[in-house]
Order: C-alpha cells, then sequence, then structure tokens
C-alpha cells in the first residue's frame, strides 16, 4: 500500500462500498486500500487493508489524502464525512461514468452518483448524498447532505430534500414539494404534499405512518 500525498481510501468494504468502488474505478481512479471496523475475508477488488479510520494510529490523516464514503446509512454516512474533513481529508465525489450530470448544477464533496442517475439544471447536491441507481433529480432541486436518493426514484422539480433522509426506491416527489429532516419516504410512494421531519411516509398518495421522534 502506497502511502503519498494522494492515497485514495475507500471507508466501508460492504454492499454499497462495493457499487462506489466500482463506480469509481470504472471513472479512471485508483484505490490504494479500504478501512473498516474489522479485515473483511470478502475482497472482491484485491484492496489492502488499512484498518479503521478511527484508529489512533490510522497512517493516513494527512492533508491531501484522499476518501471515498462507502457507506450506505445516512447518518453514520454523514457523520463520517464530516469526520474525514475534520481530520484534514478530502471527501471525493464519485460519479459514475453511465450517469448524465448537468454541468450546471452543483455537487458537494463525499456524495455519489451511481449508474444511469440523471441531474438537471440548477439543482444543488449536499455532501454525502447518494444518488443511487437510476434516479432522476428534475430541475432546480435541493438535496441536502447527508440524503439518500434510492434505485429509481423521481424528483420533479423544485423539490427539497432535507438533511439525512431518505427516498424509498421507485417513488415519486410531486414538484415543489418539501421534504423535511430524517424523513423516511417508502419504496414505491407518491408524494403530493410537503413532509415534515422525523417522519415516516408510505402510500400513494403518501401519508405519514409514524413520527421517529
Amino acid at each position: 500500500m502506497q502511502e503519498d500525498k494522494k492515497a485514495c481510501i475507500l471507508l466501508g468494504y460492504s454492499g454499497h462500498a462495493y457499487v462506489v468502488a466500482e463506480a469509481y474505478l470504472l471513472s479512471g481512479g485508483h484505490l490504494d486500500g479500504y478501512a473498516d471496523r474489522v479485515k473483511n475475508i470478502r475482497n472482491p477488488f484485491a484492496l489492502e487493508y488499512a484498518g479503521s479510520e478511527r484508529d489512533d494510529v490510522f497512517p493516513f490523516w494527512k492533508e491531501g489524502n484522499n476518501f471515498i464514503l462507502g457507506v450506505g446509512d445516512n447518518k453514520l454516512r454523514h457523520d463520517l464525512g464530516n469526520f474525514v474533513r475534520e481530520n484534514g481529508g478530502n471527501c471525493l465525489t464519485v460519479i459514475h461514468p453511465a450517469s448524465s450530470i448537468s454541468s450546471m448544477s452543483i455537487i458537494g464533496s463525499g456524495s455519489f452518483m451511481a449508474r444511469n442517475v440523471a441531474v438537471n439544471p440548477l439543482c444543488e447536491i449536499g455532501n454525502d448524498v447518494i444518488l443511487n441507481t437510476s434516479c432522476s433529480i428534475d430541475h432546480e432541486c435541493r438535496i441536502e447532505s447527508g440524503a439518500h436518493i434510492a434505485p429509481g426514484a423521481v424528483l420533479a422539480g423544485n423539490v427539497i430534500i432535507g438533511k439525512r433522509s431518505f427516498i424509498g426506491a421507485n417513488s415519486v416527489i410531486k414538484q415543489g414539494v418539501i421534504i423535511g429532516e430524517d424523513v423516511v419516504i417508502g419504496a414505491g410512494s407518491v408524494v403530493l404534499n410537503d413532509i415534515p421531519s422525523n417522519t415516516i411516509v408510505v402510500g400513494n398518495p403518501a401519508k405519514i405512518l409514524n413520527h421517529t421522534k
């Protein structure tokens, strides 16, 4: 494992991390290893184990090193991204080469755009966001840090998604709707009205199922 100024370490190494790693390698990037709580038996990309990023002796906390967030859980991923930035690391944004992202949109650090994602003009994507396979983000949407838009979800224009919220697979969010923070939208839901923070929402039309706080 090379420990140079521009080492690139994958944080997390299961499920979602495999998808992010493949996209990054397909886009021409390189990985110098992975960090996780323990060394994984499964190693599909033949990466060297770098230890845990929380270890006191973790050797990659120095200016200029790059990190890729491979964690699917919204809160854990967002906290991890902030931890990397606080320790002087760079959180790379990974964009799959088969995605289509408008050059007129803004994307924060540590985010991931998966295969066949479409992002139209004048969108704002925060830090540590996942735009998963084949989701569609129309014009002037704002997706705040730590959110996850699951496969096949559709956001019409001018939608706002709050921090750490999860928009389930194949759900549809009507134009102009505002989704609060820490919201869970169930798969296949059709959201026609604003949704307050800390709620679980399901159905067509979507209704509040539960409050998380």
